[in-house]
């Protein structure tokens, strides 16, 4: 049963880690929000939302694989280059105010529990996040952030501090409530534009790559594509559980008291302390401190590899630094520029909140994107979509879509 479960865990990669980045520090304080101002009227979209992320990051992945390259090198050569450009651009920006907003969280967070300013602990979660990215073997960098997923399960082990009233929760979950409002609508399309999210769709697929090129060429096309899909549904899977948990919990307690506005992942964090105690504060600033460090590489990362396939450059973190200079150049430019956003008079946090809304909106035009690639067998030969993978993508670039319309019909009228 250990070796079976060891044999699991080794298996696990891009997908787990994929699937574990996507609860950033801004997806906790856009979960948190969530839950502190609908309580438990919008745990639906976990299940909603889990089958929708899961098709699309199975396209990216395959893509990658089948390929041997990532989405960015791909769409240079069979779409427009206004369309390329405008999409590098949107990711870039978007980003790296999430790289700002994770990295003020992180430090925030480590304020919390440590007695360290602010500015100091901004510095060194930059500085050690830049080293690890730069500095370590690829193989070893990626074991290092399947364990900072490990930091998640303190959102699960919160749980256990709160008085969750389970029925009403699993009654929610399983029954949509939908309100036509505009704010149910704008926080919809935050909590789908953080939750499929585009950096995630570059990243799964470089990554894929990545594995490609370093692990053992024995295995086949067909093997290595089990391979990643069962990786994928468990890291989608796991992402999602940790996205309900964190709706629950806060609405449970912050809603249920009457405080219904978080405008970051750490206040979240402090608001939870009078209602469900000193460990399940520490938790939940813990969660934010471990997923921030697993997040902004991640972030700086597929910036890196959008930018250098779009400009021809050699991109892979299994490159030195010497062989690799402008993909290294590039995260650290991305992240010391998201570091830069926290010194400046403007509340990040709120920025990334519409940047969630941005990346839903921009999401539905991606997803079509790769969906056109992924069902073109000129380029993915007998790997292209499957009829269920086909009904599935198309589904969930509409309801994207949809779901923007409705917040800009509400906003409008």
């Amino acid at each position: 049963m250990i070796k079976k479960i060891k044999k699991f865990i080794a298996m696990l990669g891009p997908g787990f880690t994929t699937g574990a980045a996507d609860d950033d520090p801004s997806g906790i304080a856009t979960y948190s929000q969530t839950g502190a101002q609908f309580g438990f009227n919008q745990l639906w979209t976990a299940p909603f939302s889990l089958p929708m992320m899961t098709c699309i990051q199975e396209m990216c992945g395959r893509i990658g694989i089948v390929t041997g390259k990532g989405l960015v090198a791909i769409i240079k050569h069979h779409h427009s280059f206004s369309l390329l450009y405008t999409s590098v651009a949107l990711l870039a920006i978007a980003n790296t105010f999430n790289i700002g907003a994770n990295l003020g969280a992180l430090a925030a967070a480590t304020e919390l529990i440590l007695p360290i300013p602010f500015f100091i602990a901004l510095v060194i979660a930059t500085a050690v996040t830049l080293f690890l990215e730069i500095f370590v073997p690829y193989q070893t960098y990626a074991r290092y952030l399947k364990y900072l997923t490990l930091a998640l399960f303190s959102y699960l082990a919160t749980a256990l501090f709160v008085s969750i009233p389970w029925r009403e929760a699993l009654t929610a979950t399983i029954l949509p409530h939908v309100a036509l409002s505009r704010d149910y609508f704008m926080n919809l399309t935050a909590i789908f534009g953080t939750t499929i999210s585009p950096y995630l769709f570059f990243w799964q697929a470089n990554q894929e790559v990545e594995e490609l090129q370093a692990s053992d060429r024995s295995l086949s096309i067909p093997q290595r594509l089990l391979c990643m899909r069962i990786d994928t549904i468990f890291g989608m899977f796991f992402s999602n559980l940790i996205m309900w948990f964190i709706i629950a919990t806060t609405g449970a307690t912050l809603y249920k008291a009457g405080i219904h506005t978080i405008t970051s992942a750490q206040e979240a964090a402090l608001a939870l302390k009078p209602f469900a105690g000193e460990y399940a504060f520490i938790l939940f600033a813990f969660g934010i401190i471990g997923t921030g460090l697993l997040s902004v590489p991640i972030l700086a990362g597929s910036v890196a590899y959008a930018v250098c396939e779009l400009r021809g450059w050699k991109c892979s973190l299994a490159f030195t630094y010497g062989d690799g200079k402008y993909f290294y150049h590039t995260i650290g430019i991305v992240m010391l520029a998201g570091a830069c956003i926290n010194l400046l008079p403007v509340n990040s946090i709120r920025l990334l909140y519409y940047s969630a809304i941005i990346n839903g909106m921009i999401s539905p035009v991606l997803i079509f994107i790769i969906f056109s690639i992924a069902n073109n067998p000129a380029i993915m030969g007998n790997y292209k979509n499957k009829r269920y993978t086909t009904i599935a993508g198309l589904l969930t670039g509409i309801v994207m879509a949809l779901s923007g319309i409705l917040f800009i019909v509400t906003t409008i009228f």
